[in-house]
């Protein structure tokens, strides 16, 4: 069975040995990267299925990686590690392209169930459906499968977790969609720290849809979040 490829980028040596080793021992194959300015590079060498990048590094950061990495594979599975929890740091992450934060410190079996969970995620969204199937919201038109929405002859490119959570939504028409199920399908848990990311991408989409006024995510506290168009 093939194994499952990750490019790890992190400039301290000894967590990065105890990360790689751990993932490796459990038969992922690791490509650590401990110098920023090399993850591009070693990125189009190694060619992995997902990516592990640290924020803070000395020489370029994972902001400006994966960058860098989404202008190569737009559709790349990204999870940010850092030190940073501000809301202000979250949402850079996730404009730049990353679908998921982990905090330092975090637990091998944390940092695996988000490397699978996100994985699934991805498998789901190029298998689940054509990448011609577009959905109507309001004046918005969504391409699940592209991570598209689309507004006139704007095209916004969504990660992966902002196309799963809409997609959610939608499922949840003129419905509530539970807050707890929405965690466990993004996040594989409803831990405080993930509560967090969540509200930060209830807020993203409520700003990519404010131009159709019909279309409304309302909070429910407490609950989870009514959707409805029109």
């Amino acid at each position: 069975m093939k194994k499952t490829k990750i490019l790890y980028v992190e400039d301290e040596p000894f967590l990065g040995r105890i990360v790689k080793e751990s993932l490796e021992s459990r038969d992922f194959e690791v490509a650590m990267i401990t110098d920023g300015n090399e993850a591009t590079a070693a990125f189009k060498e190694s060619l992995p299925d997902i990516c592990v990048l640290d924020i803070m590094l000395p020489s370029k950061d994972g902001y400006a990686i994966a960058k860098e990495i989404r202008q190569v594979a737009a559709e790349m599975p990204i999870i940010f590690v850092t030190a940073k929890v501000q809301t202000e740091d979250l949402l850079k992450g996730f404009e730049v392209g990353g679908n998921d934060y982990l905090r330092k410190p975090f637990s091998m079996e944390e940092l695996i169930v988000r490397i699978n969970n996100l994985l699934q995620l991805t498998r789901v969204q190029k298998n689940g459906s054509s990448s011609q199937e577009i959905i109507s919201i309001g004046q918005y038109h969504f391409i699940p499968l592209r991570y598209e929405l689309r507004f006139g002859d704007r095209t916004r490119q969504l990660s992966h977790r902002e196309s799963t959570l809409l997609q959610t939504l939608i499922d949840n028409k003129n419905a509530t969609a539970l807050r707890k199920d929405i965690l466990l399908k993004l996040w594989g848990d409803d831990s405080f720290f993930n509560s967090r990311n969540l509200d930060v991408y209830i807020t993203k989409l409520r700003d990519y849809l404010k131009e159709d006024p019909s279309i409304k995510i309302i909070t429910i506290k407490g609950i989870g979040y009514h959707f409805s168009v029109g």
